[in-house]
């Protein structure tokens, strides 16, 4: 695999920087020298936003797959930590073709939270779970001392079933190959961002997050040949097409014009220098698919409450530099890298 040059961790002086959550160049390099070095195994290997697992009953493999939530503020419109704990691990496993079973819930409580704030915050995540019929089976909860936390930080641990014979990985796309989006890229982080910055604009800018196993559900019986399904959280779509790129060892071209962003979260970015590509979602999928089925890929996820914006957007191709492009607007080409530092901190 054609690998990175760029420069090594400093294990022995260095230190943890806001960059190395921000889903782009940095935190890759991060996950890879210190977590994967040192818990290095074949399922770890995968590199996906999932393990997938023996299971002991024929027919069926495990998949597992653990997130952990520091939004901030801890309250936005659209939503809140609670439900984003639920639908960011529900999400994870169901990219990966299973049907989510059961979730773990960890709390990190900082002394001083208001109770009444964490009961707000359990509730939505309570009534997040049954609404996708995915219940909390376990969980563990910390009180450090004030001043030494954030008022919470959730961690969620999923599991699912998958099917003997279905793969979709990272691995997959294959050049000339569709690439898709379901809906509106950037709604999340620019929820939080307007938030965070008091930027009023004639409508709310509200989070997409959303539980999406039955829009993957949708995808998978949509196109029988599917490669692939991604959720582009943090990072946006430009740092998951590039870890998609890096592990099928293809090119990929987008098309400006077809990316949908709706007008406020594009008029948000404008307005703080952002790019949508690189804006967190957590209620949009990427699916990449063979090209003949595209069509029908794209009219099953717009039938669909939670797809009723999505859109081919791209192709996979052949190029040995595994580059992310981009048609402009304007009739030339860009490049899509990777994030060089963290744009929005504290995201999901």
């Amino acid at each position: 695999m054609k690998k990175n040059y760029v420069r090594p961790l400093d294990l022995r002086h260095g230190s943890v920087d806001l960059s190395h959550g921000g889903g782009g160049r940095a935190m890759v390099q991060l996950i890879s020298d210190v977590f994967g070095k040192a818990f290095d195994n074949e399922w770890l290997r995968q590199g996906d936003d999932g393990a997938v697992l023996p299971a002991p009953g024929p027919g069926e493999r495990l998949v597992v797959a653990t997130d952990a939530h520091v939004v901030s503020p801890l309250f936005f419109p659209g939503g809140d930590i609670g439900c984003l704990a639920v639908h960011g691990t529900v999400n994870d496993v169901a990219v990966m073709g299973a049907r989510p079973l059961y979730l773990a819930a960890s709390f990190i409580l900082e002394e001083g939270f208001p109770l009444a704030d964490l009961a707000r915050i359990v509730a939505s995540m309570a009534a997040a779970a049954r609404e996708a019929g995915v219940p909390v089976v376990t969980g563990d909860t910390k009180v450090v001392e004030k001043g030494k936390g954030d008022g919470v930080f959730i961690t969620t641990t999923g599991i699912g079933a998958l099917p003997v014979g279905r793969s979709l990985s990272g691995a997959n796309a294959r050049a000339g190959d569709a690439v898709i989006v379901s809906g509106t890229l950037g709604d999340h982080g620019m929820a939080i961002m307007a938030q965070r910055e008091n930027l009023a604009f004639d409508s709310e800018i509200r989070s997409d997050t959303a539980a999406l196993h039955g829009l993957a559900a949708v995808a998978m019986a949509a196109a029988p040949g599917l490669r692939l399904l991604r959720d582009p959280t943090r990072g946006g779509l430009a740092a998951t097409l590039n870890e998609i790129a890096q592990q099928s060892g293809v090119g990929v071209v987008l098309d400006e014009a077809a990316i949908p962003v709706d007008p406020q979260v594009a008029a948000a970015c404008e307005f703080l220098g952002l790019d949508p590509l690189n804006i967190a979602n957590e209620g949009k999928l990427i699916a990449v698919c063979p090209a003949d089925e595209a069509d029908a890929l794209v009219a099953a996820l717009r039938a669909h409450p939670l797809g009723a914006r999505a859109a081919r957007v791209g192709e996979a191709i052949a190029d040995d530099h595994r580059f992310v492009q981009m048609k402009t607007a304007f009739g030339g080409r860009r490049m899509v890298d990777w994030l060089a530092g963290e744009q929005l901190p504290r995201i999901c």
